[in-house]
């Protein structure tokens, strides 16, 4: 009312404004004053020219302060002001309208209009008798909004939505911008053509969706983004599958990564990249070499139209490496790789992507052994090795780690000639011997036989232990099994090889009894050397068992029939030893004429005795 009341005083105005000027033409300027006529006439006739145009202006402003408007209607405003709390719009009415600020702010909260700029707002409230005026910004953007909402809905088109937070159930979206947006809810179910492994990551994404239902009145709004997803799927899946065929080579997006391999969506349809074809290298884990959203190229190896499963590769764009492996890498040359894989077997080398060769465990050292290649390889390590064979159809690359340095055992056997005698440290005891220090990795075996002549060793820790300085005999040497035998009996000369002087064929001896078995009779005749008494040989007649008839560890004499140095053997006899008696008694009786001696009766009913048991009575 203030804006009409001063519109009104201006307009009445007028009319004294033009009796000033004919008073003024009345009472001319005297020239002495420095007027000039023709001057003051022209000043005259523009005063008059812009009163003219204030009288257009004030008459168009007092129309507009009569205007009258529609509460819900939708007008343009001009932005005339803006402060931290409020916008102010003139809308062509007597007074200004105030909008909140925060109508106005974007996702970061910086204002989004300034002095001069045009924007639509909505008449909330209007009293042309106290001049009050309400307007909104938000709610005509919010109208227009569900607008598009409702026309969406019937003509079945999708609309953009801007994901804001994570909700029970789902996630709610915002059509529309700012303050004028409206809310909508977007189930969990909806969101994806299968679950969506973190909403969270969604938030602040803008995609577009399908209106499912909605309700005005309630304010509620329910849309689906898979529905949408679903029909550009089936498009593109019946263009794919028009197009797709085996051994071509095209486009996809990796989709999912399993252990297996890689689901690659080829357009509306997904074909599998199985981790052995993803390179001619090692992959253990096809996430080392693809990620989620990755383009990539790769060749249909097969296609079941029916199933529609597709087969892809990566490594058939590529030449296959063991192509040419045995040019490249022929045998007895010096290779060079990376390990990266050890087994309890060996360890696998890549020489070059695609081609891996194995060094077996017993490959990597002349002297130690190995029980596990990660005593002496790590992953990651890069090693020189020889080849030792290649088998392109099996795909498979022998490498040697040792035949990189000369074999040791070349040089030992030169070193240590048979018959050579070393010193060494006894490094280990076991039941069948003793192994002894020879050189770094070297150990030489003294078996346990080998320990003495004479002495009957049942272990060979009853000799020595752990730690003992022995020298010992080289014996052998084999290069090829690694093998170093020594002895220590051999320091000493073989008792056997004197035997046949010391104990000649005819010649009584006498020795203590080792053993009684069925087949005869053990006598020790002195450290180391045994003789055996046959059963056939401890009394004439039929042979019987000597078992209870003679006590271990008792004396016995006997004769010795026969020396083997290179068997071992000595063959001794009682029965013999009888007879040679018997003829000696006879022979001197025979002479003497005298009566039998005791011993010559005793051996001669002994005779008569066995003759009698074997049935013989002449």
């Amino acid at each position: 009312m203030e804006k009409v009341a001063e519109i009104t005083q201006d307009t009445n105005t007028a009319a004294p404004s033009a009796e000033v000027a004919e008073e003024k033409a009345a009472h001319p300027v005297q020239e002495e004053q420095g007027t000039d006529v023709k001057a003051t006439e022209a000043d005259e006739g523009n005063s008059m020219s812009e009163e003219s145009e204030d009288m257009g202006q004030f008459e168009e402003l007092f129309e507009q302060s009569l205007r009258s408007f529609q509460e819900g209607e939708i007008i343009n405003g001009t932005v005339v002001s803006v402060d931290h709390d409020y916008i102010m719009i003139d809308i062509g009415y007597k007074s200004e309208g105030l909008i909140p600020a925060r109508e106005f702010l974007d996702a970061e909260g910086n204002v989004t209009v300034k002095p001069g700029d045009t924007v639509e707002v909505l008449v909330e409230r209007w009293n042309p008798e106290d001049g009050t005026l309400r307007v909104s910004h938000a709610k005509a953007v919010r109208r227009k909004v569900w607008d598009k909402v409702i026309k969406a809905f019937e003509a079945k088109e999708p609309i953009e939505v801007t994901v804001l937070s994570k909700v029970k159930g789902g996630l709610t979206v915002l059509i529309g911008e700012g303050s004028g947006g409206i809310k909508a809810f977007l189930p969990y179910s909806q969101v994806d053509v299968k679950p969506h492994p973190n909403l969270d990551k969604l938030i602040g994404e803008k995609f577009r969706c399908a209106i499912l239902d909605y309700n005005r009145k309630r304010q509620n709004v329910v849309v689906s983004r898979r529905e949408l997803l679903e029909k550009e799927i089936a498009e593109k899946k019946k263009e794919t599958l028009a197009t797709l065929e085996q051994g071509q080579v095209r486009e996809g997006v990796v989709k999912n990564i399993t252990d297996y391999g890689a689901f690659v969506d080829l357009g509306g349809i997904d074909g599998l990249l199985h981790v052995t074809d993803i390179s001619w290298g090692r992959v253990d884990h096809p996430s080392k070499v693809l990620k989620v959203g990755d383009t990539i190229t790769v060749k249909v190896l097969s296609f079941d139209m029916e199933k529609e499963k597709v087969a892809l590769g990566i490594k058939q764009l590529t030449e296959d490496p063991w192509l040419r492996v045995a040019e490249k890498y022929p045998e007895d040359e010096k290779v060079s790789g990376r390990v990266v894989n050890l087994t309890e077997y060996g360890a696998f080398v890549e020489l070059e992507e695609g081609v891996e060769g194995l060094i077996h465990v017993s490959e990597m050292s002349w002297t130690k052994r190995i029980r596990h290649p990660k005593q002496v390889l790590e992953v990651g390590d890069q090693v020189e090795a020889v080849v030792l064979k290649v088998d392109p159809e099996a795909r498979r690359i022998s490498l040697g780690l040792k035949q990189v340095q000369p074999n040791p055992w070349d040089l030992v056997k030169e070193k240590y000639p048979e018959g050579t005698v070393i010193e060494g440290t006894v490094k280990n005891i076991t039941d069948f011997g003793l192994f002894i220090g020879i050189e770094e990795g070297i150990d030489g075996l003294v078996h346990v036989s080998d320990l003495s002549w004479s002495k009957r060793v049942k272990h060979p820790s009853e000799l020595f232990k752990k730690g003992d300085k022995i020298q010992a005999v080289v014996l052998n040497i084999d290069k090829e099994k690694e093998r170093f035998s020594l002895g220590v009996k051999q320091l000493q000369p073989d008792p056997w090889e004197s035997a046949p002087e010391r104990f000649p064929v005819g010649s009584k001896v006498t020795g203590k009894i080792t053993n009684v078995t069925d087949f005869g009779i053990f006598v020790e005749l002195e450290e180391g050397i045994e003789g055996l008494i046959h059963v056939s040989e401890i009394a004439p007649g039929r042979p019987k068992s000597p078992v209870g008839k003679y006590e271990v560890g008792s004396e016995i004499t006997a004769k010795v029939i026969n020396v083997s140095p290179k068997d071992r053997r000595i063959g001794l006899s009682i029965k013999k030893m009888m007879e040679d008696e018997e003829r000696s008694f006879y022979s001197e009786y025979s002479s003497s004429q005298t009566a039998p001696t005791t011993l010559g009766l005793l051996l001669q009913e002994e005779l008569v005795k066995d003759k009698s048991d074997s049935g013989d009575k002449s």
